[in-house]
């Protein structure tokens, strides 16, 4: 008897590291730097699907402030939207001095939600 083993989601790896370099204003040549690696192969990466190592995977999640639970457990990702999912994604790059703001608005949107299931 055999067991299917469960592989790891690592297909929007490259568009997440993408998308959260841009969001932080970030050359592609600053954060190879930054990780030590050449910017091509960080462009392979981000464009061709390429899988980092694991030390690599590591230094580019934590620059990117990209939520790891993503990619070791895809199936979590599912009973969360997309739009969720974005929110999130932006939400960890908010500088910290608009977080109250922030959740101030949720707040109160709630708040509006339970008024009118009532």
């Amino acid at each position: 008897m055999s067991k299917e083993r469960k592989r790891t989601n690592f297909k929007s790896l490259g568009a997440d590291i993408k998308e959260a370099r841009t969001a932080k204003k970030m050359s592609r040549k600053k954060l190879a730097e930054m990780v030590d690696i050449d910017s091509r192969y960080l462009a392979n990466i981000e464009n061709s699907g390429y899988i980092p190592s694991l030390p690599l995977f590591h230094d580019l999640v934590t620059v990117c402030n990209l939520p790891v639970d993503r990619y070791f457990y895809p199936d979590k990702g599912k009973r969360e939207s997309k739009k969720y999912e974005r929110l999130k994604l932006k939400l960890a790059f908010c500088p910290e001095k608009y977080l109250p703001m922030i959740e101030a608005v949720i707040s109160e949107t709630i708040k509006l939600d339970e008024a009118e299931a009532k």
